[in-house]
């Protein structure tokens, strides 16, 4: 990997070795030409790489002839190799005179150059641990970092949508990871969607990086196959646009009323409008406004939260984890303005009944619809209407929806009948609840029902 004096016999190797107390290893051969192919890479992953970057002198084997791709990678080693890969590099950082580092330690100059570069870093107290293994994690941002790249997308966008081990990426590499994967140097064999950002880098992995970065650059093709490189043109570029990360902000309103008012242990179905198109960290459109969601809203905290089940795009029907924050927002329906809330408002069934049990069979004001408890059973127009009735209705909307045996013929309902229904929907039960309980829930849609995704999801 590194070029350090020539030894002609075993003898002078040992003298050498017995007169220098800080050595290179031993990875300097014969001339580039002679480390064309080593013992141990014949059908490797990264032979094409590895081949690559000795021809170009970047890197290099062992005096028995092998490369011994699956060994670590000092931070040492690692400098020299990014100081041979990118020589023309300019200078951004004065120089640090690290107190593990002597003027006289075969990678002074490489590591000098490194940390002034911007690749490399030493750790607190001008320490920089020469012998110390580099963890692939660590190659990464520093070849983001000396190669000045920076995510264009949220960098937990990108790493969620990529590695299925995206939460043991320590939080100093999260951007820098993030801009190598944009670019398309992260290589994962023989999991692409598998990171491993902890472990220690190979040196068949760190070559397989710096030729993806020399590539990235145009100073070489690539030689990697794609099939192991993270965020690949293709099948796996393709999945990841097509990929709702956790995280991703969903914009929604609701359409059919201002507000929507429930009570605190109310759980009530919803259908959602998704307020404008969301993207995917490639930039691809994945979810288009006007999309639906469907869900419920339900008792969280002493409020209400809307939990989605459930996204209609372009007529499929896919299912989704999501979730707004809590509302915790409450009214008292004794509250002489509180009907002016009510006007244009959607009333869960239950706090229909609060409403009712409160204040007797009042007259719904405004352009109020009931919320059923199966969507689409809402009741509509109500306006003028009896409570009472209303409440009713939503409940035999809930029966239908519920399909409660018996809803045939002449036979009559009444929200007795319901209860079964009830159960296997949202709670009605609130509608017998006479408790008293004078408090509801009022949701303003489009300011407190921003949805956030929990977990992936590929359309």
């Amino acid at each position: 990997m590194f070029h350090t004096p020539k030894v002609r016999s075993l003898s002078a190797l040992v003298a050498t070795l017995s007169a220098v107390t800080s050595v290179a290893p031993l990875l300097t051969l014969a001339p580039a030409s002679a480390q064309t192919s080593f013992s141990d890479v014949q059908g490797n992953w990264a032979q094409s790489c590895i081949v690559s970057l000795t021809q170009q002198g970047i890197i290099s084997g062992y005096p028995d002839g092998t490369f011994r791709p699956s060994a670590p990678v000092t931070r040492s080693e690692f400098a020299s190799m990014v100081g041979k890969a990118f020589p023309t590099v300019a200078r951004s950082r004065s120089a640090v005179q690290f107190v593990d580092v002597s003027s006289s330690y075969w990678a002074y100059s490489a590591i000098t150059t490194a940390t002034q570069t911007g690749f490399l870093s030493g750790y607190p107290g001008n320490v920089f641990n020469p012998t110390q293994n580099i963890p692939r994690a660590q190659v990464l941002v520093a070849l983001a970092s000396g190669l000045n790249y920076a995510p264009s997308q949220p960098a937990i966008n990108t790493l969620n949508a990529s590695f299925s081990d995206a939460a043991a990426i320590p939080a100093y590499a999260q951007t820098g990871i993030a801009a190598a994967t944009e670019k398309r140097l992260v290589v994962n064999y023989p999991d692409v969607s598998t990171l491993n950002p902890n472990q220690l880098a190979s040196r068949a992995e760190v070559s397989a990086f710096l030729c993806q970065s020399l590539a990235g650059t145009g100073q070489t093709a690539s030689t990697i196959s794609s099939q192991y490189i993270a965020g690949a043109t293709g099948q796996g570029n393709q999945a990841q646009s097509n990929l709702v990360v956790a995280g991703t902000s969903i914009p929604v309103r609701y359409t059919a009323a201002q507000r929507i008012i429930v009570s605190p242990s109310e759980t009530a179905p919803v259908s959602l409008t998704v307020a404008q198109d969301v993207r995917s960290s490639q930039g691809v459109v994945v979810i288009p406004a006007g999309s639906q969601i469907i869900g419920q809203l339900q008792p969280a905290q002493g409020g209400s939260q809307f939990v989605a089940n459930q996204l209609v795009v372009n007529g499929r029907q896919i299912t989704l984890n999501a979730s707004s924050s809590v509302i915790t927002e409450t009214r008292d329906v004794r509250d002489p303005n509180f009907g002016t809330i009510l006007g244009g408002a959607a009333l869960g069934s239950a706090a229909s009944a609060v409403i009712q049990g409160v204040t007797g069979d009042r007259v719904i004001s405004g352009q109020t619809t009931v919320l059923g408890t199966v969507l689409g059973s809402a009741i509509g127009a109500n306006q003028n209407r009896n409570l009472g009735k209303t409440i009713r209705d939503a409940a035999i909307g809930a029966a239908l929806g519920a399909g409660v045996a018996g809803v045939t013929g002449n036979r009559t309902i009444t929200p007795q009948k319901v209860t079964t229904g009830a159960a296997a929907g949202a709670t009605l039960g609130g509608i017998l609840d006479r408790s008293g309980n004078s408090k509801v829930v009022v949701i303003n849609p489009d300011a407190d029902l921003t949805l956030t995704v929990n977990s992936n999801t590929a359309l």
